[in-house]
C-alpha cells in the first residue's frame, strides 16, 4: 500500500474540526496531519508539514482563508487546497477563484466520498473558470 496523503484543516470552528477529523478518519488512504485555527497559522504549519491537502475555510480571524490560500500556494505550489465554506459556489468572494485554490465545497458535504473524489479528479478541476 502506498503512503497516506496528508491533510490539514484549517478552520476557526470547533464543529467544523471535528467533522473533518471524522471525515478523514473515515477517508482511506488519507491522514491528518495538522490542524491551524487560522491564516496565519496554517501558513507556519504547511510550511512545517508540507501537505498534499489543505481543507481551508474562507472566513477566520487575524488573516481568511483566501490571502492563506494564496500564501501556502506561493511556497508550496504541488498543495491541492480545497476552499471549504457554507457559501454556495455562485456566492463565494470574487478573490475566492484566484486564491491558488484548486476546488470549492460546501462544508455541509464534505464527507469521505467528496474528499477521495476531489482528490482523485484533482488534475482535471478547474475551479477558477
Amino acid at each position: 500500500m502506498s503512503e497516506a496523503l496528508s491533510v490539514m484543516v484549517v478552520d476557526d470552528q470547533a464543529p467544523f474540526l471535528m467533522a473533518a477529523r471524522a471525515v478523514i478518519r473515515r477517508s482511506e488512504g488519507f491522514e491528518l496531519v495538522g490542524e491551524a485555527e487560522n491564516g496565519l497559522a496554517a501558513i507556519e504549519l504547511a510550511n512545517e508539514v508540507h501537505p498534499n491537502v489543505v481543507l481551508m475555510d474562507i472566513n477566520m480571524p487575524e488573516m481568511g482563508g483566501i490571502e492563506a490560500t494564496k500564501r501556502i500556494v506561493e511556497n508550496l505550489p504541488e498543495t491541492f487546497v480545497v476552499l471549504c465554506s457554507t457559501y454556495e459556489i455562485d456566492d463565494l468572494p470574487p478573490d475566492a477563484k484566484t486564491s491558488g485554490a484548486r476546488a470549492y465545497v460546501n462544508k455541509e458535504t464534505l464527507g469521505a466520498k467528496t474528499l477521495r473524489r476531489l482528490w482523485d479528479q484533482r488534475d482535471e478541476v478547474d475551479f477558477a473558470s
